[in-house]
């Protein structure tokens, strides 16, 4: 069954300017939601009652009470994404092929996935990172894993790519070199990281290309990216978002593989040959 957060998500692309800021709205603070009256949102938001009532039935509710109800419902009821991961997966336990069914459905993740993404912006993607001088990737908490891997693979097959880890890096000279030349990607999901968010603006202002990987078009990331690569998979928990993003990545590293197949033919007899023997005993 569908949530208003789906709703909202799967006819954003199709809103008026106005019930866009509404909708955003709504997701950003459905405290606020369940609480005012359409005339005390529409004052927040910035639009009219009215616009307030019409993006109601644009997602197919009968009027504002009806929304408004079930985002109270989901404020009650709602439960982490973990809670629906361990219930998910305590529910299957007993059942036969438990292992390929968990298989089955990061199948059934990765082709949305492909259903979701424009192509075009894939092949964009790849051609700047190839053209790029400098890559830098971000990603913390659980957007960690895929940028470490993101950034490792790229070295592989274009180079000059570099993780950024606060803490352990000097951000102040890793992003003084950045212009217009350089790529930087911002991977972040729901709880989105202010962290993550915060370096997507500070590479933005040097110049930089900013590719971001997150869950939605209504991601705060949007507001950095210069091309976008939204995962609407938010009926799922983080963990099991995992293998599609990883299959994402990985496409595109492909795509960058592919451009010079001649230059990645060298890249990769050097990593082959190097040999540092005992110094990784």
């Amino acid at each position: 069954m569908s949530t208003f957060k789906d709703k909202i998500k799967l006819k954003y692309p199709t809103l008026s300017s106005g019930h866009k800021k509404v909708g955003k709205y709504v997701l950003d603070y459905p405290q606020a939601v369940a609480m005012k009256s359409a005339s005390q949102l529409g004052q927040d938001v910035g639009v009219s009652e009215t616009t307030i009532i019409r993006f109601c039935y644009a997602l197919e509710y009968s009027g504002y009470s009806e929304l408004q109800a079930e985002i109270r419902q989901f404020l009650i009821f709602q439960k982490s994404s973990f809670q629906d991961y361990q219930a998910m997966k305590a529910g299957e336990a007993n059942q036969p092929n438990f292992f390929f069914q968990n298989m089955q459905r990061d199948q059934a993740h990765i082709q949305k996935i492909i259903e979701q993404i424009n192509e075009e912006d894939l092949y964009r993607v790849a051609k700047k990172i190839y053209d790029s001088d400098n890559i830098l990737v971000a990603g913390v908490r659980t957007s960690f894993a895929v940028a470490h891997w993101l950034s490792f693979a790229l070295n592989i097959v274009r180079g000059n790519a570099h993780l950024v880890q606060p803490g352990v890096d000097d951000i102040n000279f890793l992003f003084s070199k950045l212009n217009n030349q350089s790529i930087f990607v911002a991977i972040t999901f729901h709880r989105y990281s202010s962290m993550t968010l915060d370096l997507a603006k500070l590479a933005k202002k040097q110049g930089a290309y900013i590719i971001g990987i997150t869950d939605s078009v209504l991601s705060p990331l949007e507001e950095f990216a210069d091309t976008l690569l939204p995962i609407n998979l938010s009926s799922t928990s983080t963990l099991d978002t995992g293998p599609a993003v990883l299959s994402l990545i990985n496409a595109i590293v492909a795509g960058v593989a592919v451009i010079d197949k001649d230059a990645f033919d060298r890249r990769r007899e050097g990593y082959e040959k190097f040999n540092p023997g005992k110094f990784l005993i």
